[in-house]
């Protein structure tokens, strides 16, 4: 299954009132259980002979710790494209991409999600101050949840 696909499927199953899924296509066993306060994610199998396994993480629907921080500013809210985590530099001994107070411009990377092996830069959508920093560095991330709030 394309990464593409995954991330559509997991997105799905979020939306959806389902609270169970599996999938098996090609050694790849995909299985998904959701509940009130948990989302359980599990990938197991072979691709190109290396073994995906997302772990399980503990997400708190609506009301994430970002989310609440994010209510508090004003101004265009940065939100993350995919499940992963998210790196706030190019690497550990590096500074951040950007701070509180910095001002960016409209595609400027302000940091990376890293989904299965893939580093995916974060782009802002717009120009103006960084007002708000809303995750920490090497935090699990979900699929739209609040990352930066561009003034």
């Amino acid at each position: 299954m394309e990464f593409e696909n995954l991330v559509k499927l997991i997105q799905a199953v979020s939306d959806s009132e389902l609270t169970q899924f599996a999938y098996r296509e090609n050694g790849v066993n995909i299985s998904m259980k959701k509940d009130k306060k948990q989302k359980l994610v599990t990938v197991n199998g072979s691709n190109a002979g290396g073994m995906l396994d997302m772990a399980a993480f503990e997400l708190e629907g609506e009301k994430s710790l970002a989310g609440q921080k994010g209510s508090q500013a004003e101004g265009n809210v940065v939100k993350s494209p995919l499940v992963g985590t998210f790196y706030s530099a190019q690497s550990p001994d590096a500074e951040p991409f950007v701070k509180v107070g910095d001002t960016v411009s409209k595609g400027q990377v302000l940091g990376i999600v890293e989904a299965m092996k893939l580093m995916n830069e974060i782009e802002s959508d717009y120009a103006g101050t960084v007002k708000q920093v809303l995750v920490s560095n090497e935090e699990v991330v979900e699929f739209g949840q609040p990352l930066f709030v561009i003034g």
